[in-house]
């Protein structure tokens, strides 16, 4: 009879700390999505670094200079290295 009250009292205790357990739960969700988005803007952001230095200043370079090669690769590279960066950046939001 004694251990029953306890058993009771320890179940209406956890029924009282459901809503402090679920309000906790909700902001780790909180604090995962806000870590989360956070991370995909830095890779959007270095895909837009990487598309000004590498594709727009080569652009530039080639408009001088119409038969430099280099110029081309550097265009290229830049475009993909952009496109990778993006593309985390997206598959990490989503």
């Amino acid at each position: 009879m004694y251990e029953k009250k306890y058993l009771i009292y320890d179940l209406i205790y956890d029924m009282g700390n459901w809503e402090k357990k679920q309000e906790e739960k909700q902001n780790i969700r909180e604090r995962e999505m806000v870590s989360k988005e956070t991370l995909g803007k830095f890779f959007y952001d270095l895909s837009k670094l990487s598309f000004a230095a590498l594709v727009i200043g080569s652009v530039a370079s080639v408009v001088i200079n119409k038969n430099n090669i280099d110029s081309w690769i550097i265009i290229s590279i830049g475009t993909f290295v952009t496109y990778i960066f993006a593309y985390i950046g997206y598959k990490i939001i989503k």
